[in-house]
């Protein structure tokens, strides 16, 4: 049998691997696809396809994922085979990519009057400039000894709801699906078990969304035969992937270690009409 990963996460958002990488890894796990699911930019996209010399091995699935608001909570939307050169929608990323900057600089200024001594700069240096976000103000928080780890700074400083939280601009998840719907992308809600309401994810799956990530490092036995249950209620598309941000286990990453049978991704293409 043939596996997928449709949830990897490069350098271009928070993850640690470069695309290059992300494809030699998916290469060596012997992987049939792979889906690159930034946060919020498509940038990473290209580089995997491009370095991808296996082709005829490994196929690169463009995606994205939106960090989306329903009802004051935070929701994400992945995007499967969008048209990421779409200019519309490169135009929307752009303002959520501007948003993110802006509130960057906003949160570590909140932390230096906490005495959190940490630089704007060097949280740039660790995003190398691509898509910035929390995870990388909490690298820097790790690396100058003011935390343990990235969810500590996440529990005491910029979480929701901490000292140093700030909001930023976020599509809506109506917004979201309709976005991924108009690029000509599969709309699916990730990773609905660490939506803490239940009662949101039957709202979500009423609006026009394709599917539903049912396999994910997070989801136990339980919610997996809940979600597959739903699926198979509500005729959505299943995926499931690592969610592999490339921190290693055993001296490799993640990626695979939840996984897809690759004819899953073969009923995605042909809803597209992308395989005969």
């Amino acid at each position: 049998m043939e596996y997928a990963d449709l949830h990897i996460h490069t350098n271009a958002s928070d993850g640690l691997l470069s695309p290059e990488e992300v494809v030699k890894w998916a290469i060596i796990k012997k992987l049939r696809a792979i889906a690159i699911t930034d946060h919020d930019t498509i940038t990473g996209i290209e580089p995997a396809i491009n370095s991808n010399d296996r082709p005829d091995k490994l196929e690169i699935i463009p995606g994205v994922e939106l960090n989306t608001e329903f009802d004051g909570k935070e929701v994400h939307i992945l995007g499967y085979f969008i048209d990421y050169k779409n200019s519309w929608f490169l135009d929307i990323l752009d303002k959520i990519q501007n948003s993110r900057y802006h509130r960057a600089k906003k949160m570590v200024e909140k932390l230096q009057h906490l005495g959190i001594k940490i630089s704007f700069e060097r949280v740039e240096e660790i995003s190398k400039g691509n898509s910035i976000g929390r995870p990388h103000i909490a690298r820097a928080m790790v690396e100058s000894g003011y935390v343990s780890d990235i969810p500590d700074a996440f529990d005491k400083y910029i979480g929701e709801g901490c000292p140093a939280y700030v909001e930023r601009y976020k599509l809506t998840t109506r917004e979201a699906i309709e976005v991924i719907n108009k690029i000509k992308g599969i709309p699916v809600l990730a990773h609905p078990g660490l939506i803490t309401d239940k009662n949101i994810i039957n709202y979500i799956l009423d609006l026009d969304i394709m599917g539903i990530e049912v396999f994910h490092p997070k989801h136990d036995s339980d919610m997996i035969n809940y979600l597959f249950s739903l699926s198979k209620k509500r005729g959505l598309f299943i995926t499931g992937g690592t969610d592999c941000h490339g921190y290693m286990q055993n001296g490799q990453p993640i990626m695979g270690n939840v996984s897809i049978d690759y004819n899953k991704v073969l009923e995605l293409k042909k809803f597209l009409g992308l395989t005969q």
